[in-house]
Parts: structure tokens; C-alpha cells; sequence
């Protein structure tokens, strides 16, 4: 509740890196806790990056184990000024937000609510996200750190620990030196129910097309203007109306996803986001979306001296292309859940995490629960108990390995 407070928020517009300076404060914040702990080499670098080591505990060769969370949260929804909430003993019934009581957090609208009833819950007031996404990964891992100090006779290998920025913004490991961490393979803490487990993401791509018209003095242009603007809007209206696109797709079905459109009268821009669990058919859909966009202007006489051109560039791969060579990952996160009487979810995420990136840059990287629920929205909220089980299972988890 502490770290929510704290406005981390990235910006997708920005140059700089990290987005944001702001989501230092937390970083800062998060390297004092851990040297207060005794991790004495908890450092914060240049571009946001917080790396820490717990020691071994024994002689032992055992691989080195990293525990990744990020700091910041996402732009689609206020982070400013977050006041969180504890319901204690929660009863079942709605939960009216106080800053704006028209935001309700209900059973029937998030059914995994009812699992919570007599016990913790934390909400945000009603005028922004809570943060959960993805600072419950980070209390949980400052939870584990601090438990792990304090109880050296818990047997384990070295446990590297990593608080990355941008995550939000796709620029997560932009500036990550993976060397310079010193894992063998690791584990991002920013999933979503109990016991779930990811190790397979969306591979995806961002995508601009952009619509050059012919600019003319609205007084005489007639024949002659070809406005950018309405062309672009002639694009969207084109796109199928109940397909390939995120609010009618599901499970592993790819989309687009119209995200950004910017210009005036000559030139407009729409920016697009490409996703889909198998890598080679973003170009299909990129194709058949540059189909579609060539179209609407040869169909139309008013648009002929306009034309249409496509940038890609690629976001991030889905992880299972790497992870599937090192099974022994899997299988020692799959037996913690176990012994702690937790059935595993083994399901693709519709979405990306740091862990898709640091799979291909030679960190293996799959992802563990945190509870948090309904992220990036106002009605963001997560269990107590959710997060106390994920620090048991990262404590199991270095035990095991």
C-alpha cells in the first residue's frame, strides 16, 4: 500500500529512458529497504534499473535464480495520487469506490472476488488504477528478500533480484545487461489468479500506417484536397466489425488493435498494435491489414492521388520459443505450487512481460502469479492472501532449486 502511493507511471511519447524520472522515487526507495535488509549491493543505475543479490546460504553449486518485477504502471489510467484501501474481512457485497461512488466493484462483475469473502482486499478510491500491476510483484519479491535475511537457515543458491521501468511502455529491457545480472534463468512476478503460471506470450509487433493526402485552401479545394483525416477514418470503418480485434477475440486468437491516430488534413497517422501466439502470423496480419488500408483508396476516386505506406517494428516474441529448451524452469516453479497445495494454471498470457524480451536476450524467463485483478482500470483490485502465497512459493522455489 505504501508503493502505490508513489506515482511511477511511464509515457509511451517519451524519448527519455527511463519514460519517466519519477519512477525512480519508487526505485530509490526500493534500494534503501533492500541495503536496511542487508542486501548490501543494491544498487540503482542510470536508467532505473534496481539489481540486488541475496547470498547463498551454503556451498552448494545450485543455478542463480532471478526474482523480476517492474515499477511502473501503466498510462491508460491515472497513477497520480493513488489512495489505497484495505478491506478487511471483506463481506461479499459491493464495493463503492468513495472518491466516485459510480465506481462499483461487484462479485457477479469479477466472479474471483467471492474467494475473497472474510478476508483482505485492497482497492484503489475511485479516481485512478491501483497499481497492482505490477508493484504487488514488487512488495511480494521485497517480502521474500526480507523473509530470506532474516531466516538464514533456510537453505539457497544466490538470488539476484531485478526492478526494471518501462515495462508498461514495451521498453522494459531496453538498457538490461543481462551479464551484468548474473542469472542462469528467472522469474517475473507479474501474473494474474492464484497458482496461475505463464510461460508462453503473444509475440507482437507495433505497426504505423501512414496516409499521405493532398493538402489544398479549404476555398478552393475543390477536385483538389484529399483529406488524410477522412481517409484514415474510411480505414477504421473498413476493419471487420466482429473479428481481429481485441473485444471479439479470445484464448489464441491474434488481433489488431487501433491504439493511436494522430495528423491533420495532409498527413495522419494510425498506430496499431500486431498480436498473435504464433510469431509468423503477425505478417500475415500485417499484410492483410495493408490490403485492406490500399483498398479504401484505390476504391475511391475522391482519394487517387493519396497513398498509404507501412512501418513495423518488433515488440517483443513469445517466450515459449525459449523456455520450451529449458524445461527444468518449469518444472521446479510446477513443484513448488504443488507442495504448497496449489493446483497449477498453466495458460498463455494475451500480453507480454519483461520475461518475453529476457527470454531472447538469454535469461529464460517465465512468469508467477500475484493475484492482481481487473489491472489498469479503476475497479483494479488484489487479494492479501494471494500475495502472502506467492512469497511462500518463491521461498519453496530457491528451497527446491
Amino acid at each position: 500500500m505504501r508503493y502505490v502511493q508513489i506515482d511511477t507511471q511511464s509515457d509511451p511519447y517519451s524519448s527519455s529512458f527511463p519514460s519517466t524520472q519519477k519512477q525512480k522515487d519508487l526505485s530509490n526507495l526500493l534500494v534503501k529497504e533492500l541495503l536496511a535488509m542487508g542486501v548490501k549491493d543494491a544498487t540503482l543505475d542510470e536508467f532505473g534499473y534496481v539489481m540486488a543479490t541475496i547470498p547463498a546460504t551454503h556451498q552448494k553449486k545450485v543455478p542463480v535464480v532471478c526474482f523480476c518485477a517492474h515499477v511502473d504502471t501503466a498510462p491508460d489510467c491515472s497513477g497520480s495520487f493513488v489512495k489505497p484501501i484495505l478491506h478487511e474481512n471483506y463481506n461479499g457485497e459491493p464495493i463503492i469506490l468513495p472518491d466516485d461512488p459510480t465506481q462499483i466493484i461487484t462479485t457477479s462483475a469479477y466472479p474471483y472476488l467471492k474467494n475473497f469473502i472474510g478476508k483482505s482486499v485492497i482497492t484503489a478510491s475511485g479516481k485512478t488504477l491501483l497499481g497492482s500491476d505490477d508493484k504487488a510483484g514488487v512488495a511480494i519479491i521485497m517480502e521474500m528478500a526480507g523473509y530470506l535475511m532474516a531466516n538464514k537457515h533456510i537453505e539457497h543458491g544466490v538470488i539476484k533480484i531485478l526492478f526494471t521501468p518501462d515495462e508498461e511502455v514495451g521498453r522494459g529491457t531496453e538498457h538490461l545487461d543481462i551479464k551484468k545480472l548474473g542469472a542462469d534463468f528467472g522469474y517475473t512476478l507479474d501474473g494474474g489468479e492464484l497458482g496461475s503460471f505463464e510461460m508462453e506470450t503473444f509475440s507482437a509487433d507495433s505497426l504505423i500506417l501512414t496516409i499521405q493526402g493532398v493538402i489544398a485552401h479549404p476555398g478552393a479545394a475543390k477536385g483538389v484536397m484529399q483529406n488524410a483525416i477522412k481517409i484514415a477514418g474510411e480505414i477504421i470503418a473498413a476493419l471487420p466489425k466482429n473479428e481481429w480485434s481485441p473485444e471479439h477475440t479470445e484464448d489464441r486468437t491474434g488481433f489488431i488493435h487501433p491504439n493511436q491516430i494522430s495528423g491533420g488534413a495532409e498527413t495522419a497517422r494510425i498506430e496499431f498494435l500486431v498480436r498473435d501466439f504464433d510469431t509468423l502470423q503477425l505478417t500475415a496480419h500485417a499484410n492483410r491489414l495493408y490490403k485492406i488500408a490500399q483498398e479504401v483508396i484505390a476504391s475511391n476516386s475522391d482519394f487517387s492521388n493519396s497513398t498509404v505506406s507501412m512501418e513495423i517494428k518488433e515488440q517483443y516474441r513469445n517466450m515459449r520459443e525459449v523456455i520450451d529448451q529449458y524445461p527444468i524452469i518449469v518444472e521446479k516453479a510446477l513443484e513448488a505450487y504443488k507442495i504448497l497445495g496449489l493446483t497449477p494454471i498453466v495458460h498463455p498470457i494475451r500480453g507480454g512481460t519483461d520475461g518475453s524480451r529476457m527470454s531472447f536476450m538469454g535469461l529464460p524467463t517465465p512468469n508467477i502469479f500475484t493475484g492482481m485483478q481487473a489491472i489498469h482500470s479503476k475497479h483494479e483490485w488484489i487479494g492479501v492472501s494471494d500475495m502472502e502465497k506467492a512469497v511462500e512459493v518463491l521461498v519453496k522455489l530457491v528451497e527446491i532449486i
